[in-house]
């Protein structure tokens, strides 16, 4: 499994409770353009419509050889493919309890191009900060042990 894009936001905005692996709709010059590095997953989130679920926000941008006869969209609704019953699953755990779907990371599996979604709940302003002050307390162990190990004769 290789990823293709990550959205680190996601796991900073959000406390991740499950992950789940989807499929994506794609035409062929999205794929083209995945495979050359062309995509964005920062601002995606996943919307359920009509018992569907969609990615919205991720943005493909399309190689310059792209197809004549096809004009390129870069901000495409993509559809997520998933088994009915766990997105039956998952719409009654975001209409209940104040969950949402966020994107993860994009990642080839078996030649496909996968999505991984997360069911998560947002974080307050308090729990990103605690976040922040332990990122940067493991930082500075790491630069204090470092220091320790090569000040020694």
């Amino acid at each position: 499994m290789s990823n293709i894009a990550e959205n680190r936001r996601a796991r900073f905005e959000y406390s991740i409770e499950e992950q789940f692996e989807a499929g994506m709709v794609l035409s062929g010059w999205e794929v083209k353009a995945i495979r050359a590095g062309q995509v964005q997953l920062t601002d995606g989130y996943v919307h359920v419509r009509n018992g569907e679920l969609f990615l919205i926000g991720c943005r493909i941008n399309a190689l310059r050889a792209a197809s004549t006869h096809v004009t390129p969209e870069a901000d495409r609704t993509k559809k997520l493919l998933m088994h009915k019953a766990q997105i039956r699953r998952l719409i009654g755990k975001i209409e209940q309890k104040g969950y949402t779907l966020v994107p993860l990371n994009l990642h080839y599996k078996d030649g496909h191009v996968k999505a991984e979604i997360a069911l998560a709940k947002g974080k307050a302003e308090h729990d990103k900060r605690n976040t922040v002050k332990e990122r940067d307390w493991e930082r500075e162990k790491g630069r204090l042990m470092r220091h320790k190990v090569s000040s020694k004769p």
